[in-house]
């Protein structure tokens, strides 16, 4: 559907430094719409975004938000991190978000993946894989791509590959702009809890990826979520698996070996090979669904088997950024969750050091009470979920160096105790507000300061 913006009163909530508000600025803007931003933040923590508009004519409200911007608004595009309670949106007469405008303007078939964690890994795996054999495939959504920087460039037959995250669906919800030929959720562990009720309030918004789809439904089959997804569905999903299932089941499943197999109507065939680049079973996994994936959107099993052969990963996600003297640096600054660390720290055989900690969110660390009992040396950054961390390190007598005020400290302390063969793990398993603007400011710094010693 064609919509024309040109006069419109257009007030943009939450500009934000991931690019998805500077995205949305500009195609307004091109489209000759009036826009106003309007952000909680100050011009100082917006500066970098800010510049990039400063030769443009726009209305700005910074440090607050006013209510004629959401009253005289013809449209208020709203940032995902905006709570949909805000008594500012109540004001509004039509709310809409980067993705759904994207969705609406623009039919083309559509991948979609939402869960808590493997979900960028994922969606990069299936693009680095479509890309080849259609360069024009397209990437965005949660990943830091607003799907307008790209919607001049699609058309009705442009493969549109989406992250999508719970709040980027929950504004979604109701719109029926949503159809994506292939979705699938690849996990649901506890996160962002410190913005939902419960766990199934935010599953539920995971669950709006499926509402209209229109081919193939893909669930984790060994998720405690499984079945309550599946009881929202009218047809049988796909699974995908770290385990052989039953035959009768259509799915993807690793084998002893951690070879992934196709199985659809009782028929088998390897998707996945043994031998791969990446490290962690949860990668693996990520792997097989994308696998799956592009098999059921028609690619042959031998271009899938060798495109993700070469898949080298994504940054800040078990990223080996550099191999210097007999160590590894790896940055999962990606790691915002405790489930996550543990499973960073379960994918090494070698001895590693790890770095952790950050902001808590509402989260449970019983989980890291094993894993932590692992690494050679364990190093925290301060933080209230390294609070949280503390509490179970200390009554399971886990040792732990910190908790440093800074990461330069930190790093400053931990180099003078490495040795041969020493891998050293930055997955801090916790959010990043506090020290760092985002994960990937975390895991930009982290880099920085190991590149220079």
């Amino acid at each position: 559907m064609v919509e024309f913006y040109r006069g419109k009163k257009v007030t943009i909530m939450g500009l934000g430094l991931h690019g998805g508000g500077l995205a949305s600025a500009k195609y307004f803007l091109e489209k000759g719409a009036l826009l106003t931003i309007t952000d909680l933040r100050s011009k100082a923590v917006l500066e970098p975004t800010l510049l990039q508009l400063r030769d443009y004519n726009i209305k700005y409200t910074l440090g607050e938000h006013i209510d004629d911007d959401f009253i005289n608004a013809d449209i208020v595009i709203k940032n995902p991190g905006v709570p949909t309670t805000s008594k500012f949106l109540k004001l509004a007469k039509r709310v809409e978000s980067d993705i759904s405008i994207f969705l609406k303007s623009v039919e083309c078939p559509i991948i979609a993946i939402t869960g808590s964690k493997g979900k960028s890994s994922t969606v990069s795996a299936i693009y680095h894989v479509l890309k080849k054999i259609d360069p024009r495939t397209q990437l965005g959504g949660n990943i830091t791509v607003s799907p307008l920087t790209f919607i001049n460039e699609v058309d009705s037959t442009t493969p549109v590959v989406l992250e999508l995250s719970s709040w980027q669906l929950a504004d979604l919800r109701g719109k029926g702009c949503l159809k994506p030929q292939i979705c699938a959720i690849t996990n649901i562990m506890n996160d962002h809890q410190n913005a939902y009720n419960s766990l199934d309030d935010y599953a539920d918004d995971k669950a709006v990826i499926f509402e209209n789809a229109t081919q193939d439904i893909i669930l984790n089959y060994n998720d405690s979520y499984r079945d309550f997804f599946k009881n929202k569905l009218s047809k049988e999903p796909l699974y995908f698996s770290n385990r052989l299932l039953p035959k009768r089941i259509n799915c993807a499943f690793l084998d002893d070996m951690k070879q992934g197999w196709l199985q659809i109507e009782g028929k088998q065939e390897i998707i996945l090979d043994r031998e791969q680049t990446l490290k962690g079973e949860h990668q693996r996994e990520n792997l097989l669904l994308a696998a799956l994936i592009l098999k059921r959107y028609g690619l042959e099993t031998k271009v899938i088997k060798e495109s993700l052969s070469e898949f080298r990963g994504i940054p800040h996600r078990m990223e080996l950024f550099l191999e210097k003297d007999s160590l590894k640096f790896y940055n999962d600054s990606a790691a915002t969750i405790p489930e996550a660390v543990v499973a960073a720290i379960n994918s090494f055989k070698e001895p590693i050091r790890l770095i952790s900690g950050g902001t808590d969110k509402e989260l449970n660390f019983e989980s890291i009470k094993e894993a932590f009992k692992k690494p050679k040396t364990i190093h925290l950054l301060e933080g209230s979920g390294t609070d949280k961390m503390i509490k179970v390190l200390e009554r399971e007598n886990i040792p732990y160096f910190g908790p440093y005020p800074s990461l330069e400290l930190l790093i400053d302390d931990i180099k003078n105790r490495l040795e041969p063969g020493d891998n050293i793990l930055f997955s801090p398993g916790a959010t990043s507000f506090g020290m760092f603007n985002n994960e990937f400011h975390r895991g930009d710094q982290f880099k920085k300061i190991i590149s220079s010693i």
